[in-house]
């Protein structure tokens, strides 16, 4: 039987009671979704899954989603490992506030990490509520963010000059930048969540590079400033991983940035992320 207890925070719970290892029926998968809907984020730990669990579990959650920029781990086709070696001098990946894949047209509803090797220490991923950073705007600001469209591109991160890009040496996940990267999308700043209805701030600064019709200047200050907003601490969950430990996050109502302090040891998890609905 499913238990959800709360992490008090803005966001997160944890949930046990149930094995993921093995197949899980229609009821079990509709519990697993309306407490991943209501809590944003859900820890299972306790986990002994394997690729193929993780597989499984991903597609009764909804599906493959597009992973653009990863290559796969050996014999998959849709896992991908967030991996640092213990000797890694790179900057750290994912440390900046994003929703993952938001610039593609159709960005993954979720995303499930699993542990595989966890750091005695350090490595927790901070996760930011983007209902509940909309919710708490003044009435006015609202109406003026809902007006607004926003231009997403990887470029900054995966492009070849970018962040991870052909100049990234001696990082041990496998990265692949493109020139796809300097396309772009654009989506509403403001989206209502298609299962919940719930209004939400749609990704960040890093992400999103502009906004449709606003001079470059007053784009960047605008989202600077909501940025700051969007991240601040009343609106986050702290979560440290435990080994055998799957999360499952919501894109379009958080964001997520990893964190360091685990130098010196190795970490990896493996990654999917869940389609869309249609």
């Amino acid at each position: 039987m499913l238990t959800v207890e709360p992490s008090g925070q803005a966001c997160g719970a944890m949930a046990t009671g149930i094995d993921l290892s093995a197949p899980l029926d229609a009821s079990a998968v509709r519990e697993i979704r309306a407490a991943w809907l209501e809590h944003r984020v859900l820890a299972f730990p306790g986990q002994a899954m394997d690729d193929d669990a993780l597989e499984r579990f991903t597609l009764a959650m909804g599906g493959f989603g597009e992973d653009p920029f990863f290559d796969p781990i050996p014999g998959r086709q849709n896992i991908a490992a967030i991996l640092r070696e213990p000797d890694e001098t790179s900057p750290l990946f994912a440390e900046n506030w994003h929703s993952d894949w938001s610039f593609l047209e159709a960005p993954p509803a979720g995303t499930c990490l699993l542990s595989i090797e966890i750091p005695p220490q350090g490595g927790d991923t901070l996760f930011a509520n983007q209902i509940a950073a909309f919710a708490a705007l003044p009435d006015t600001r609202k109406d003026e963010l809902r007006q607004l469209t926003a231009i997403h591109s990887a470029r900054g991160a995966y492009a070849l000059d970018g962040a991870y890009g052909e100049d990234d040496e001696g990082r041990s996940m496998a990265i692949r930048p493109s020139d796809k990267a300097m396309e772009t999308c654009t989506h509403p700043l403001i989206q209502r969540h298609p299962e919940t209805g719930e209004e939400a701030i749609f990704s960040a600064l890093g992400y999103i590079i502009g906004i449709e019709g606003m001079e470059q200047d007053k784009a960047v200050s605008l989202l600077r400033e909501l940025y700051a907003w969007q991240s601040d601490d009343r609106f986050v969950y702290r979560h440290q991983w435990e080994p055998g430990m799957l999360v499952l996050w919501d894109n379009r109502s958080v964001l997520h940035r990893a964190t360091g302090g685990y130098e010196g040891y190795r970490r990896e998890l493996h990654r999917t992320t869940i389609a869309a609905r249609p």
